[in-house]
């Protein structure tokens, strides 16, 4: 990576949240409050899957991974946002804004084919309940959350191999509050066709399909709760699967509207006020949908709770 004086540019200069400097005291402490709540859910969901017995079932194995997935994503995007607001000296170093894009893609990409995953268990269980536990044994369970990590960080290597090859002469300066793909190759001065060649098949396999598993298992339990002839059993069997139907809404919809949507939109600020929805406020919901919509969950988490107030010692020696 070389400027136009010849010299060797050895970091990039995030520009950050665009904000008047009056709110940036309130938007600090509003992400703050949104970042350590999310880390609450999300340790609270990991620790009572982990700990609560009745919960060892495939549906709850994929969902303690998502949320130990959610853990590690807004620890790799957060702390950046909220660096930029502390200070005006957004530099980072090539190395370590390659080390974030790639853990941010792997994240992404395997959180698509985690929550594909979590569909095709939820068609299982409500259009085939009786084989469920020979369709679904924790065996599958783990291998299936094993390939959705495996083929996340394998598809962030490939993309990182092309991003990382392509020379950066000036500017260094990226528009945005953590590096993403879109910045880093406007700023390139290399023939970038390859690498957004890439991009583009990679995100279509790890977007497109996963969405279309998705939308092929809800239809086929949409026909299946159909059939079902009295209303209280329709909605029972609808239930169990409306928190994770809201997730994929969210999800999905956010990250489609970012990477697919006209290539004329990326050049305005917009693009990181849009990213805070998908870095920041999907995250923080994923947990508390999955929290009030399931009783089980609710039911567990009570339970441990207070397990650990009983076992607490309450006597204190004089």
């Amino acid at each position: 990576m070389r400027n136009l004086s010849g010299s060797q540019v050895e970091e990039f200069v995030l520009v950050g949240f665009p904000t008047s400097p009056p709110f940036q005291p309130l938007l600090f402490v509003f992400f703050l409050a949104i970042y350590l709540l999310t880390l609450l859910e999300n340790i609270l969901i990991v620790s009572t899957v982990w700990l609560t017995p009745s919960l060892h079932r495939p549906m709850y194995f994929f969902l303690g991974h998502l949320s130990f997935l959610e853990l590690w994503y807004i620890n790799v995007t957060i702390p950046r946002l909220l660096g930029a607001f502390l200070t005006q000296d957004g530099r980072v170093s090539y190395l370590g804004c390659m080390t974030q894009l790639y853990f941010f893609i792997a994240l992404a990409c395997t959180e698509c084919v985690l929550l594909a995953v979590m569909a095709y268990d939820r068609y299982l269980a409500i259009c085939e309940p009786l084989r469920y536990p020979s369709l679904m044994p924790p065996s599958l369970a783990t291998r299936l959350a094993a390939a959705s990590w495996g083929s996340g960080f394998f598809s962030s290597m490939m993309k990182l191999l092309f991003i990382s090859r392509l020379s950066y002469c000036g500017p260094n300066i990226i528009n945005h509050f953590f590096c993403d793909i879109s910045p880093l190759l406007n700023l390139t001065c290399s023939d970038k066709e390859q690498a957004e060649l890439v991009d583009f098949l990679l995100a279509l396999v790890m977007i497109l399909l996963p969405l279309v598993a998705v939308v092929s298992s809800y239809a086929a339990i949409i026909v299946a709760i159909l059939r079902i002839p009295t209303a209280q059993g329709r909605h029972k069997a609808f239930s169990t699967c409306t928190s994770h139907l809201a997730v994929v809404v969210i999800y999905y919809s956010s990250t489609l509207f970012t990477y697919a949507r006209p290539r004329a939109m990326y050049t305005f600020n917009y693009n990181k006020i849009i990213s805070v929805l998908y870095t920041v406020i999907v995250p923080f919901l994923n947990p508390a949908i999955y929290c009030l919509r399931n009783k089980e969950v609710k039911d567990a988490f009570r339970k441990t709770m207070l397990q650990r107030c009983h076992h607490h010692p309450r006597d204190v020696p004089d």
